[in-house]
């Protein structure tokens, strides 16, 4: 029998096909740690603790990890998900109980900002209207349709939120010659200043920006972020760029705005409600550029990610503590050892 046991709900929280075996990633990162996997069922709260509950470690994924199924762990020392956000987690209660929650912040931040900068571009110069041009026999339309903008030379580029996706779009931004501005009220300003951004408060940033990039996280404070009256104080001619989280902008209010001429054109990865329904206008609007929510995806993500939540369940376990963990104060109160990167 193995001395620790790490319970997830079925499947791990693989959100794609990757080769290899089941939880072949996350043992990986497990290294040395005699752990093994269990799967629960997530058909309830108490089913899932018939299992859980002498569990030394959560793998939480899309299963609501709540206040119940927190106060029935009776031994678990972290929970670990293997995404930014920590939806699925309540925050509070795991606080206090003293049980650390990790998430996974890096491991895809330059796909994301990859991905922020081909939706920039790709509406900036109307690439996909202008493909369905070009097959559509009209051929001659397109180049007097691009004299109608400018360039994107000396254009004014505005972060909402300034976290780590926001940061690596910046460094690609800057060699295309783009002003850059920045709303975080939770990052200092020379944060930003030292990537060549230009620290102002939100109102500002959506009345002077040519295009506006939505960074923020899902938290209670950014639900539905940017609404009619932001979308309001946009140029008509400003094109709104968001990878971040569907749930920071109010999707109704962003449809009118592109309707009516508030602004002028989308590019989005993430929407409110996803898959979007069959006949949301988004669909069919020709200013506007979908993805499927795809930002992060690439063949080192899924692994990558994987690999880290058994990292940070391996450093708690064994009395260490895990690199990222969205409530700290729990640390200081734990017999933790401050984590080191080993050399070699």
């Amino acid at each position: 029998m193995a001395k620790f046991k790490i319970v997830s709900e079925p499947g791990g929280g693989v959100r794609m096909n990757v080769p290899g075996k089941p939880y072949e990633y996350e043992k990986d990162g497990l290294g040395g740690v005699d752990a093994e996997i269990v799967e629960a069922p997530i058909t309830s709260a108490e089913a899932f603790l018939s299992v859980a509950r002498d569990a030394d470690a959560v793998y939480a994924a899309n299963f609501r990890i709540s206040r119940q199924v927190i106060e029935g762990l009776q031994k678990c020392k972290i929970i670990a998900c293997g995404s930014v956000g920590t939806d699925a987690v309540d925050l509070v209660a795991a606080t206090e109980r003293c049980i650390p929650v990790t998430n996974d912040p890096d491991t895809f931040i330059e796909e994301v900002a990859d991905h922020s900068m081909a939706l920039l571009l790709s509406m900036f110069r109307r690439v996909t209207l202008t493909d369905r041009m070009a097959r559509d026999g009209r051929w001659r339309e397109a180049r007097p349709y691009l004299y109608q903008f400018p360039r994107l030379w000396g254009q004014t580029l505005g972060f909402v939120a300034f976290g780590n996706v926001a940061r690596a779009t910046a460094l690609r931004a800057a060699p295309f010659g783009v002003k850059m501005l920045a709303y975080d009220p939770y990052i200092s300003e020379l944060n930003m200043t030292r990537y060549g951004v230009e620290p102002v408060g939100l109102k500002e940033l959506l009345q002077r920006s040519d295009i506006v990039s939505m960074h923020a996280p899902n938290t209670p404070e950014t639900f539905h972020m940017l609404r009619e009256e932001h979308f309001r104080m946009m140029k008509p001619t400003a094109l709104f760029i968001s990878t971040g989280r569907g749930s920071t902008v109010e999707e109704k209010s962003l449809i009118n705005a592109l309707q009516e001429g508030w602004i002028a054109g989308a590019g989005l990865d993430v929407l409110e409600v996803e898959p979007p329904a069959p006949d949301n206008p988004l669909l069919t609007m020709e200013n506007v550029i979908l993805t499927p929510h795809v930002a992060s995806a690439s063949a080192r993500m899924e692994p990558e990610r994987r690999r880290r939540v058994g990292r940070e369940i391996a450093l708690v376990l064994s009395g260490r503590r895990p690199m990222a963990c969205v409530n700290p104060t729990v640390l200081d109160k734990l017999p933790l050892l401050k984590w080191v990167p080993q050399r070699g």
